[in-house]
């Protein structure tokens, strides 16, 4: 019986001695397994090799406060043909990628033809203000640089970089610094 208290008393002392520090470790770790945790489940259903293949695809690093699922999914699109009016994966065209592509990612449901997708579904971006998954709008013809002549759109990725269907290659990642681009930029929109 004596040992046994002399075994308690110094558990008891030892709790006391490290209570502060112990609490204080406790909570640290709880805090940031519970970060951790958070950050992990927005992503839970993501597949890693999916997504080491989407970055490789796609041409860039994909880091941790990317839009996993907005790179898998455009990674999924690529080298698919053009095709006026198309909408699937058999052939495509610029407003039919983007709406298939938010419809998956974001399951919001944009206009079909990419000047009704600037001015009904986005607030205005300026080219430095883009973020990811942000819409790019385009005049590729000869006409006025203005919203009721946009005929091309993409979805902006990162570093410069936005996803389109092109007319002669398809499904294709470009850089909005491209010379082609910047002459036929007309506005970036954030789709509301």
């Amino acid at each position: 019986m004596r040992r046994l208290r002399q075994k308690h008393k110094y558990s008891q002392t030892l709790f006391q001695h490290v209570k502060g520090w112990g609490a204080l470790c406790c909570l640290t770790l709880l805090l940031l397994l519970s970060s951790c945790h958070s950050s992990r489940s927005m992503y839970k259903d993501v597949d890693m090799r999916e997504l080491a293949r989407a970055g490789l695809a796609l041409g860039f690093d994909i880091e941790e406060h990317d839009n996993w699922r907005l790179m898998i999914e455009s990674a999924k699109w690529l080298g698919v043909p053009y095709k006026y009016g198309g909408n699937t994966k058999s052939g495509v065209d610029c407003s039919g990628l983007t709406t298939a592509i938010f419809k998956t990612v974001y399951n919001k449901q944009l206009h079909r033809r990419s000047a009704d997708q600037y001015t009904q579904d986005c607030r205005n971006v300026s080219r430095m203000g883009l973020s990811s998954g942000d819409l790019v709008f385009f005049v590729t013809s000869d006409n006025t640089k203005t919203a009721s002549n946009i005929n091309h759109v993409g979805i902006y990725l990162k570093d410069n970089k936005f996803i389109h269907a092109s007319s002669s290659r398809g499904v294709v990642v470009d850089d909005i610094n491209g010379s082609y681009w910047v002459k036929n930029w007309v506005a970036g929109g954030h789709v509301k």
